[in-house]
């Protein structure tokens, strides 16, 4: 933010009485900007740090490393009287429940608003700087917000970035009601707050790495014993397991399966520091996965695929024209007018008519009032076939 902006007058809230005061002057207001900072970039557990809150010219700022007891903000995000707006609410939304249970009600996303309006640029610093000719200052954005106590400037910082959000708001709402998206929009919202944190369900780490179904199952096997190692290396430090080794490195060592350290030094996959640290480890995992037998070995699973539909690829294909030419016609990037995984499922089912549509899982209302005639006509069977 400007030195001006440093200035914002805000409420920083770091004890239970000040939380319930600050809770019971918001009761029954009928909007309320949000945004919260987070300390991914430095911790095994991320937490909130933080949580900004603006009304009616009035800020806050929400410290929950200090207050003891969150649980009086919940009511106020269940509140369905209470208009939330957050910019990009995923992360949010999952980020508080997963710390204080918060579940979020009534919510406007302005990002994902934007989206819908064919912004390109949709991060918040780009739309204030178009809008409002507002410069964000970025460098306390990968600052680590779980140091105590937190510098006054970048307080202040996190403060300035709730206090447009109500004219933002207000702006989209009506650009989104002349366009006739308000209600897609809705509907997506709606659908954003029910998102919660993903759980583990101690499955092996291989199923969440980019690249793991491409592998053996040695391969495979060597690729799970070093996630392993990394994530036991990042908890017992304290630090995300991306500052221990890096995804590409991880995926070396499955692929080349360095089984000494010589070998590990060799191959120069690991930095200097990291080969003092670590390699001893790493050598002993890549060992073990080695010496499991064949039948011990991890299996990479895959959805049976069923058998090809020889006119798919055609469908697929019209329905991918249809999009384009309506993504043209609406200014929206195509793939949030329907994506391709969905617009797949659609080319499926062949629905002929909006009740199919409608069945079609994962399909929004918005989608099959404003695009299910052009949807079903490109599947007509008098038209788009695929030649050969």
């Amino acid at each position: 933010m400007t030195e001006t902006e440093k200035m914002i007058d805000y409420n920083y809230i770091s004890d239970n009485d000040a939380l319930k005061k600050a809770v019971a002057s918001l009761s029954g207001t009928d909007a309320l900007a949000v945004d919260l900072e987070a300390d991914s970039m430095y911790h095994y557990h991320e937490r909130v740090c933080l949580i900004q809150m603006a009304q009616n010219g009035r800020t806050w700022v929400i410290d929950p490393l200090e207050v003891d007891d969150m649980t009086p903000l919940a009511a106020v995000f269940a509140d369905e009287s209470t208009e939330k707006f957050f910019h990009g609410a995923d992360y949010d939304i999952r980020s508080l429940y997963r710390d204080f249970g918060i579940e979020i009600n009534n919510l406007f996303d302005t990002e994902l608003a934007s989206r819908f309006l064919g912004v390109a640029q949709t991060g918040l610093a780009s739309v204030l700087s178009t809008r409002f000719n507002i410069q964000v200052e970025k460098k306390y954005q990968k600052k680590d917000w779980s140091v105590r106590p937190l510098p006054l400037d970048m307080i202040a910082y996190a403060a300035g970035d709730v206090i447009y959000l109500h004219e933002l708001a207000r702006q989209l709402k009506a650009e989104l009601k002349a366009a006739g998206r308000d209600r897609w929009v809705d509907e997506e919202c709606r659908r954003l707050t029910r998102v919660r944190p993903a759980e583990n369900n101690h499955n092996p780490f291989f199923l969440r790495f980019s690249g793991a179904g491409r592998l053996d199952r040695r391969s495979l096997a060597v690729l799970e014993a070093v996630l392993v190692l990394r994530d036991r290396i990042a908890m017992q430090k304290d630090r995300p397991v991306f500052k221990i080794m890096s995804s590409r490195a991880m995926l070396r060592l499955a692929v080349e399966k360095p089984m000494t350290v010589a070998a590990l030094k060799q191959g120069r996959i690991l930095s200097d520091r990291q080969m003092a640290m670590y390699a001893a480890d790493i050598v002993t995992a890549i060992q073990a996965a080695m010496d499991l037998a064949p039948g011990d070995l991890p299996v990479y699973p895959r959805n049976q695929k069923p058998r090809p539909d020889p006119s798919l690829a055609g469908r697929i294909k019209a329905l991918k024209n249809q999009r384009e030419a309506m993504a043209d016609s609406l200014n929206m990037p195509a793939g949030q007018l329907i994506n391709n995984t969905l617009l797949t499922a659609v080319a499926v089912a062949r629905p002929v008519d909006k009740t199919a549509l409608a069945a079609v899982e994962g399909i929004r209302n918005w989608q099959v009032e404003a695009l299910g005639d052009a949807l079903i006509a490109a599947l007509s069977p008098d038209k788009n076939q695929r030649k050969g």
